[in-house]
Protein backbone atom coordinates (compact mmCIF):
# COMPACT_ATOMS: atom_id res chain seq x y z
CA UNK A 1 0.00 0.00 0.00
CA UNK A 2 1.46 3.35 -0.95
CA UNK A 3 2.60 5.16 2.09
CA UNK A 4 0.51 8.62 1.35
CA UNK A 5 -2.59 6.28 1.87
CA UNK A 6 -1.28 4.29 4.88
CA UNK A 7 -0.97 8.06 6.60
CA UNK A 8 -4.50 9.20 5.51
CA UNK A 9 -6.11 5.68 7.26
CA UNK A 10 -3.71 6.46 10.13
CA UNK A 11 -5.52 10.28 10.46
CA UNK A 12 -8.95 8.70 10.15
CA UNK A 13 -8.51 6.58 12.82
CA UNK A 14 -7.41 9.08 15.12
CA UNK A 15 -9.78 11.51 14.27
CA UNK A 16 -12.72 8.73 14.85
CA UNK A 17 -10.82 7.52 18.22
CA UNK A 18 -11.16 11.35 19.42
CA UNK A 19 -15.01 11.61 18.58
CA UNK A 20 -15.66 8.07 20.49
CA UNK A 21 -14.31 10.42 23.53
CA UNK A 22 -15.87 12.96 23.07
CA UNK A 23 -19.31 10.96 22.69
CA UNK A 24 -18.55 9.31 25.79
CA UNK A 25 -18.16 12.16 27.92
CA UNK A 26 -21.11 13.92 26.79
CA UNK A 27 -22.48 10.46 27.96
CA UNK A 28 -20.57 9.77 31.27
CA UNK A 29 -20.74 13.75 32.45
CA UNK A 30 -19.40 11.97 35.91
CA UNK A 31 -16.45 10.88 34.94
CA UNK A 32 -15.25 14.49 34.57
CA UNK A 33 -16.38 14.82 38.52
CA UNK A 34 -14.53 11.89 39.01
CA UNK A 35 -11.26 13.17 37.07
CA UNK A 36 -11.23 16.44 38.75
CA UNK A 37 -11.47 14.97 42.74
CA UNK A 38 -8.69 12.96 41.78
CA UNK A 39 -6.65 16.35 40.96
CA UNK A 40 -7.51 17.61 44.22
CA UNK A 41 -10.09 20.22 42.86
CA UNK A 42 -13.65 20.95 44.86
CA UNK A 43 -16.57 21.06 43.22
CA UNK A 44 -18.30 24.23 43.57
CA UNK A 45 -21.86 25.75 42.99
CA UNK A 46 -22.38 29.52 41.72
CA UNK A 47 -22.27 32.16 44.58
CA UNK A 48 -26.32 31.98 45.00
CA UNK A 49 -27.48 28.39 43.54
CA UNK A 50 -30.86 27.60 43.44
CA UNK A 51 -33.20 25.66 46.19
CA UNK A 52 -32.64 22.77 44.14
CA UNK A 53 -28.78 22.73 44.34
CA UNK A 54 -28.66 23.58 48.09
CA UNK A 55 -27.17 20.34 50.41
CA UNK A 56 -29.74 18.77 52.56
CA UNK A 57 -29.57 20.81 56.00
CA UNK A 58 -29.27 17.89 59.17
CA UNK A 59 -32.20 18.54 61.80
CA UNK A 60 -29.12 19.10 64.15
CA UNK A 61 -27.15 21.38 62.40
CA UNK A 62 -28.31 24.36 63.13
CA UNK A 63 -24.72 26.26 61.74
CA UNK A 64 -26.01 24.88 58.14
CA UNK A 65 -29.27 25.86 58.40
CA UNK A 66 -28.69 29.27 59.14
CA UNK A 67 -25.73 29.57 56.71
CA UNK A 68 -27.99 29.84 53.80
CA UNK A 69 -29.92 32.92 55.30
CA UNK A 70 -29.04 35.94 53.67
CA UNK A 71 -29.13 38.66 56.31
CA UNK A 72 -30.35 41.86 55.25
CA UNK A 73 -29.75 45.27 56.75
CA UNK A 74 -30.80 49.21 56.12
CA UNK A 75 -28.05 50.32 54.73
CA UNK A 76 -27.21 48.24 51.15
CA UNK A 77 -25.29 46.08 50.49
CA UNK A 78 -23.95 46.37 53.70
CA UNK A 79 -24.44 42.22 53.94
CA UNK A 80 -23.91 39.69 50.95
CA UNK A 81 -24.03 35.95 51.75
CA UNK A 82 -22.52 33.60 48.74
CA UNK A 83 -22.93 29.49 49.81
CA UNK A 84 -22.07 27.15 48.37
CA UNK A 85 -22.35 23.17 48.47
CA UNK A 86 -18.85 21.75 48.45
CA UNK A 87 -18.92 18.02 49.63
CA UNK A 88 -17.78 17.86 53.29
CA UNK A 89 -14.83 15.43 53.03
CA UNK A 90 -14.45 14.23 56.55
CA UNK A 91 -17.95 12.46 55.59
CA UNK A 92 -21.53 13.27 54.54
CA UNK A 93 -22.76 13.25 57.95
CA UNK A 94 -20.63 15.33 59.72
CA UNK A 95 -22.11 18.18 61.97
CA UNK A 96 -19.44 20.68 62.15
CA UNK A 97 -19.30 23.27 65.40
CA UNK A 98 -21.13 26.58 65.01
CA UNK A 99 -18.08 28.36 64.21
CA UNK A 100 -17.12 30.48 61.35
CA UNK A 101 -13.78 32.77 60.04
CA UNK A 102 -13.68 36.37 60.58
CA UNK A 103 -11.74 38.39 58.70
CA UNK A 104 -11.51 42.44 58.84
CA UNK A 105 -10.24 43.62 55.95
CA UNK A 106 -10.56 46.58 52.94
CA UNK A 107 -10.35 45.96 49.06
CA UNK A 108 -7.08 47.47 49.30
CA UNK A 109 -6.02 44.10 51.20
CA UNK A 110 -7.69 41.59 48.76
CA UNK A 111 -3.81 39.98 47.15
CA UNK A 112 -2.29 39.70 50.56
CA UNK A 113 -5.20 38.14 51.83
CA UNK A 114 -5.63 35.36 49.49
CA UNK A 115 -2.13 34.18 51.19
CA UNK A 116 -3.65 33.74 54.00
CA UNK A 117 -7.34 32.13 52.86
CA UNK A 118 -5.06 29.34 50.52
CA UNK A 119 -2.95 28.72 53.70
CA UNK A 120 -6.00 28.29 55.97
CA UNK A 121 -7.70 25.76 53.38
CA UNK A 122 -5.35 24.11 52.38
CA UNK A 123 -4.22 23.46 55.60
CA UNK A 124 -7.23 22.99 57.32
CA UNK A 125 -10.68 23.95 55.94
CA UNK A 126 -10.76 22.36 52.84
CA UNK A 127 -11.37 19.22 54.40
CA UNK A 128 -14.20 20.69 56.85
CA UNK A 129 -15.34 23.34 55.08
CA UNK A 130 -16.49 26.31 58.05
CA UNK A 131 -18.27 29.83 56.68
CA UNK A 132 -16.47 32.48 56.43
CA UNK A 133 -17.08 36.18 57.06
CA UNK A 134 -15.49 39.08 55.93
CA UNK A 135 -16.18 42.43 57.62
CA UNK A 136 -15.18 46.26 56.23
CA UNK A 137 -15.69 49.93 57.41
CA UNK A 138 -16.66 50.56 53.71
CA UNK A 139 -18.54 48.56 50.81
CA UNK A 140 -16.56 45.22 49.52
CA UNK A 141 -15.97 45.48 45.68
CA UNK A 142 -16.93 42.89 43.05
CA UNK A 143 -13.32 42.14 42.75
CA UNK A 144 -12.87 41.31 46.26
CA UNK A 145 -15.87 38.99 46.34
CA UNK A 146 -15.16 37.17 43.18
CA UNK A 147 -11.44 36.53 43.90
CA UNK A 148 -12.17 35.71 47.80
CA UNK A 149 -15.64 33.91 47.48
CA UNK A 150 -13.66 31.72 44.33
CA UNK A 151 -10.90 30.38 46.91
CA UNK A 152 -13.30 29.57 49.95
CA UNK A 153 -15.12 25.94 50.18
CA UNK A 154 -17.41 27.19 52.68
CA UNK A 155 -20.39 29.93 52.98
CA UNK A 156 -18.96 32.90 52.33
CA UNK A 157 -20.01 36.56 54.03
CA UNK A 158 -19.19 40.02 53.68
CA UNK A 159 -20.62 42.44 56.00
CA UNK A 160 -20.56 46.21 56.63
CA UNK A 161 -19.61 47.91 60.00
CA UNK A 162 -21.97 50.21 61.31
CA UNK A 163 -20.53 53.63 61.75
CA UNK A 164 -21.42 53.76 65.50
CA UNK A 165 -18.81 50.96 65.82
CA UNK A 166 -15.99 52.75 63.69
CA UNK A 167 -15.54 55.54 64.50
CA UNK A 168 -15.67 58.28 68.20
CA UNK A 169 -18.26 57.96 70.45
CA UNK A 170 -19.39 61.15 72.14
CA UNK A 171 -17.20 61.30 75.08
CA UNK A 172 -14.30 61.25 73.23
CA UNK A 173 -12.29 64.52 73.23
CA UNK A 174 -11.38 64.75 69.56
CA UNK A 175 -8.93 67.39 69.44
CA UNK A 176 -7.08 65.92 72.69
CA UNK A 177 -6.71 62.47 70.78
CA UNK A 178 -5.18 64.93 67.97
CA UNK A 179 -2.67 65.87 70.44
CA UNK A 180 -1.77 62.05 71.50
CA UNK A 181 -1.22 61.17 68.13
CA UNK A 182 0.71 63.86 67.14
CA UNK A 183 3.27 63.18 70.40
CA UNK A 184 3.03 59.84 69.75
CA UNK A 185 4.26 60.42 65.89
CA UNK A 186 7.03 62.23 67.25
CA UNK A 187 8.60 59.27 69.46
CA UNK A 188 7.65 56.77 66.90
CA UNK A 189 5.87 54.31 68.37
CA UNK A 190 4.53 52.27 66.08
CA UNK A 191 0.60 52.71 64.67
CA UNK A 192 0.71 55.85 67.14
CA UNK A 193 -0.56 58.28 64.94
CA UNK A 194 -2.89 56.18 62.86
CA UNK A 195 -6.67 56.87 63.70
CA UNK A 196 -7.89 53.78 61.75
CA UNK A 197 -5.65 51.80 64.01
CA UNK A 198 -7.68 52.92 66.72
CA UNK A 199 -11.08 52.59 65.61
CA UNK A 200 -10.10 48.93 64.28
CA UNK A 201 -8.47 47.78 68.07
CA UNK A 202 -11.80 49.25 69.31
CA UNK A 203 -14.21 47.20 66.87
CA UNK A 204 -12.04 44.22 67.58
CA UNK A 205 -12.30 44.72 71.32
CA UNK A 206 -16.01 45.21 71.75
CA UNK A 207 -18.10 45.14 68.22
CA UNK A 208 -16.97 42.25 65.93
CA UNK A 209 -19.24 39.80 67.71
CA UNK A 210 -22.16 41.80 67.65
CA UNK A 211 -22.13 42.09 63.90
CA UNK A 212 -24.94 40.97 62.91
CA UNK A 213 -23.24 38.51 60.67
CA UNK A 214 -21.39 37.01 63.47
CA UNK A 215 -24.39 36.96 65.68
CA UNK A 216 -25.77 33.40 64.33
CA UNK A 217 -21.81 31.70 65.53
CA UNK A 218 -20.79 30.70 68.90
CA UNK A 219 -17.07 29.91 67.99
CA UNK A 220 -14.51 32.18 65.12
CA UNK A 221 -11.09 31.80 64.33
CA UNK A 222 -9.56 35.17 62.94
CA UNK A 223 -7.44 35.41 60.54
CA UNK A 224 -5.64 38.35 58.75
CA UNK A 225 -3.72 39.43 55.50
CA UNK A 226 -0.17 38.09 55.12
CA UNK A 227 0.00 34.81 57.41
CA UNK A 228 0.95 31.53 57.06
CA UNK A 229 0.35 28.45 58.03
CA UNK A 230 3.26 26.40 58.12
CA UNK A 231 1.40 22.86 59.04
CA UNK A 232 -1.58 20.69 58.44
CA UNK A 233 -4.31 20.85 61.17
CA UNK A 234 -5.29 16.91 61.16
CA UNK A 235 -8.28 17.68 63.30
CA UNK A 236 -10.96 20.32 63.52
CA UNK A 237 -9.90 22.44 66.09
CA UNK A 238 -13.75 24.04 66.92
CA UNK A 239 -15.07 20.96 67.34
CA UNK A 240 -11.83 20.35 70.05
CA UNK A 241 -12.59 23.94 71.64
CA UNK A 242 -15.98 22.92 72.27
CA UNK A 243 -15.23 19.22 73.39
CA UNK A 244 -12.73 20.28 75.86
CA UNK A 245 -14.54 23.63 76.81
CA UNK A 246 -11.95 26.35 76.07
CA UNK A 247 -12.99 29.50 75.77
CA UNK A 248 -9.78 31.30 74.20
CA UNK A 249 -7.23 29.80 72.39
CA UNK A 250 -3.42 31.16 70.76
CA UNK A 251 -0.43 30.60 69.27
CA UNK A 252 2.12 33.15 70.13
CA UNK A 253 2.33 35.30 73.30
CA UNK A 254 4.44 38.21 74.05
CA UNK A 255 5.14 41.54 75.84
CA UNK A 256 3.23 44.85 74.90
CA UNK A 257 5.01 47.89 74.25
CA UNK A 258 4.07 49.80 77.47
CA UNK A 259 4.01 53.11 75.07
CA UNK A 260 0.65 52.43 74.10
CA UNK A 261 -0.54 51.18 77.54
CA UNK A 262 0.95 53.41 79.75
CA UNK A 263 -2.51 53.42 81.98
CA UNK A 264 -4.47 50.41 80.76
CA UNK A 265 -3.33 48.59 84.58
CA UNK A 266 -4.56 51.54 85.97
CA UNK A 267 -7.64 51.37 84.75
CA UNK A 268 -8.41 47.25 85.13
CA UNK A 269 -7.65 47.89 89.07
CA UNK A 270 -10.57 50.62 89.15
CA UNK A 271 -12.74 47.79 87.63
CA UNK A 272 -11.73 45.24 89.53
CA UNK A 273 -12.69 47.07 92.40
CA UNK A 274 -16.01 48.19 91.21
CA UNK A 275 -16.45 44.67 89.82
CA UNK A 276 -14.88 41.70 92.10
CA UNK A 277 -18.29 39.28 90.85
CA UNK A 278 -16.24 38.99 87.52
CA UNK A 279 -12.78 38.07 88.97
CA UNK A 280 -12.78 34.07 88.08
CA UNK A 281 -11.39 31.31 90.67
CA UNK A 282 -7.75 29.97 89.67
CA UNK A 283 -7.42 32.62 86.80
CA UNK A 284 -3.95 33.68 85.12
CA UNK A 285 -3.40 36.80 87.37
CA UNK A 286 0.17 35.05 87.83
CA UNK A 287 0.71 35.21 84.04
CA UNK A 288 -0.27 38.50 83.82
CA UNK A 289 1.41 40.13 87.10
CA UNK A 290 4.33 39.36 89.27
CA UNK A 291 2.96 41.11 91.68
CA UNK A 292 -0.10 39.57 92.31
CA UNK A 293 -2.20 42.35 90.16
CA UNK A 294 0.29 45.36 91.97
CA UNK A 295 1.68 45.78 88.62
CA UNK A 296 1.19 44.67 84.99
CA UNK A 297 4.07 42.54 82.97
CA UNK A 298 2.51 43.23 79.87
CA UNK A 299 2.55 39.84 78.66
CA UNK A 300 -0.80 39.49 76.15
CA UNK A 301 -1.87 36.59 73.84
CA UNK A 302 -1.21 38.21 70.13
CA UNK A 303 -4.63 38.75 68.88
CA UNK A 304 -4.11 38.43 65.22
CA UNK A 305 -4.77 34.66 65.54
CA UNK A 306 -7.74 33.73 67.70
CA UNK A 307 -9.79 31.02 68.28
CA UNK A 308 -12.33 31.43 70.71
CA UNK A 309 -15.76 31.54 71.92
CA UNK A 310 -17.63 34.30 71.32
CA UNK A 311 -20.28 33.78 74.37
CA UNK A 312 -17.41 34.72 76.52
CA UNK A 313 -17.37 38.30 74.99
CA UNK A 314 -20.96 38.48 75.08
CA UNK A 315 -21.15 37.89 78.45
CA UNK A 316 -22.22 40.58 81.41
CA UNK A 317 -18.10 40.35 82.61
CA UNK A 318 -16.52 40.98 79.30
CA UNK A 319 -19.49 43.90 78.72
CA UNK A 320 -18.98 45.38 81.60
CA UNK A 321 -15.12 45.59 81.36
CA UNK A 322 -15.22 47.26 77.89
CA UNK A 323 -18.13 49.35 78.07
CA UNK A 324 -15.48 50.32 81.62
CA UNK A 325 -12.17 50.91 79.29
CA UNK A 326 -14.58 52.40 76.75
CA UNK A 327 -15.12 55.26 78.74
CA UNK A 328 -11.83 55.64 80.21
CA UNK A 329 -10.55 57.17 76.73
CA UNK A 330 -7.47 54.75 76.56
CA UNK A 331 -8.37 53.61 72.60
CA UNK A 332 -7.95 57.24 71.73
CA UNK A 333 -5.81 59.07 73.97
CA UNK A 334 -3.03 56.24 74.36
CA UNK A 335 -3.45 53.49 71.83
CA UNK A 336 -4.58 50.54 73.66
CA UNK A 337 -4.85 47.37 71.51
CA UNK A 338 -7.40 44.87 71.20
CA UNK A 339 -4.70 42.11 72.20
CA UNK A 340 -4.00 43.14 76.03
CA UNK A 341 -7.74 44.08 76.15
CA UNK A 342 -8.56 40.54 75.07
CA UNK A 343 -5.86 39.25 76.97
CA UNK A 344 -6.69 40.70 80.39
CA UNK A 345 -9.77 39.69 80.16
CA UNK A 346 -9.48 36.14 79.39
CA UNK A 347 -6.87 35.96 81.97
CA UNK A 348 -8.54 37.53 85.11
CA UNK A 349 -12.84 36.56 84.01
CA UNK A 350 -11.83 33.17 83.12
CA UNK A 351 -10.75 29.76 85.07
CA UNK A 352 -6.81 29.47 83.72
CA UNK A 353 -7.92 25.86 82.39
CA UNK A 354 -10.99 27.76 79.95
CA UNK A 355 -7.54 28.73 77.86
CA UNK A 356 -5.74 27.10 75.54
CA UNK A 357 -2.01 26.96 73.69
CA UNK A 358 -2.37 25.75 69.96
CA UNK A 359 1.18 24.50 70.36
CA UNK A 360 0.60 22.05 67.29
CA UNK A 361 -0.54 24.78 65.00
CA UNK A 362 2.41 26.23 63.04
CA UNK A 363 1.70 29.93 62.69
CA UNK A 364 3.84 33.10 61.40
CA UNK A 365 2.44 36.51 61.42
CA UNK A 366 5.63 39.14 60.83
CA UNK A 367 7.72 38.99 62.52
CA UNK A 368 7.21 35.85 64.63
CA UNK A 369 6.88 31.95 64.18
CA UNK A 370 5.14 29.77 66.14
CA UNK A 371 7.14 26.22 65.08
CA UNK A 372 6.11 23.26 66.78
CA UNK A 373 8.49 22.31 69.21
CA UNK A 374 9.19 18.95 68.60
CA UNK A 375 10.34 17.20 65.41
CA UNK A 376 8.14 14.14 65.32
CA UNK A 377 5.22 16.80 65.28
CA UNK A 378 6.79 18.63 62.79
CA UNK A 379 7.48 15.52 60.41
CA UNK A 380 3.57 14.73 60.95
CA UNK A 381 1.96 17.73 60.07
CA UNK A 382 4.16 18.03 57.10
CA UNK A 383 5.72 21.84 58.34
CA UNK A 384 7.30 24.02 56.57
CA UNK A 385 8.50 26.23 59.37
CA UNK A 386 12.98 26.48 60.68
CA UNK A 387 12.29 25.48 64.19
CA UNK A 388 15.30 27.47 65.05
CA UNK A 389 13.21 30.67 64.04
CA UNK A 390 10.67 29.16 66.63
CA UNK A 391 9.49 32.29 69.19
CA UNK A 392 8.06 30.39 71.53
CA UNK A 393 10.84 29.93 73.67
CA UNK A 394 12.51 33.13 73.03
CA UNK A 395 13.14 35.47 75.46
CA UNK A 396 10.63 38.12 74.36
CA UNK A 397 7.95 35.64 74.47
CA UNK A 398 5.57 34.89 77.51
CA UNK A 399 4.87 31.50 76.63
CA UNK A 400 7.15 29.91 79.07
CA UNK A 401 5.40 32.01 81.42
CA UNK A 402 2.25 30.32 80.63
CA UNK A 403 4.08 26.64 81.11
CA UNK A 404 5.07 27.67 84.73
CA UNK A 405 1.55 29.20 85.46
CA UNK A 406 -0.25 26.33 84.21
CA UNK A 407 2.23 23.49 85.86
CA UNK A 408 2.84 22.19 82.02
CA UNK A 409 5.73 19.94 81.00
CA UNK A 410 8.19 21.82 78.09
CA UNK A 411 8.24 20.01 74.95
CA UNK A 412 12.25 17.56 75.14
CA UNK A 413 13.52 19.99 72.75
CA UNK A 414 12.46 23.33 73.81
CA UNK A 415 16.30 23.79 74.72
CA UNK A 416 17.52 23.67 71.29
CA UNK A 417 15.38 26.53 70.47
CA UNK A 418 15.58 28.78 73.15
Amino acid sequence: MPRASTLRIVRLAAIALILLVIVYKLINPSSLTTLSRAAGYHEKTSSKPSPAQKPPVPADDKQAESANEEVKTDESPASDVQTKTAPVEVGKDYVRANATFVTLARNQDIWSLVKSIRHVEDRFNRKYHYDWVFLNDDDFDDNFKEVTSSLISGNVKYGKIPKEHWGYPDWIDQKKAAEVREQMRQKQVIYGDSVSYRHMCRFESGFFFKHELMTQYKYYWRVEPDIILHCDIDYDVFKYMEKGGYDYGFTLSLYEYIETIPTLWNSVQKFIIEHPEHIADDNLMNWLSDDNGITYNKCHFWSNFEIGNMDFWRSQAYQDFFEFLDHEGGFFYERWGDAPVHSIAAGLFLPKDKIHFFDDIGYWHVPFTNCPTNKEDRMRLKCSCNPMENFIWKGYSCTPRYYNVMKMKRPSEWHEQS
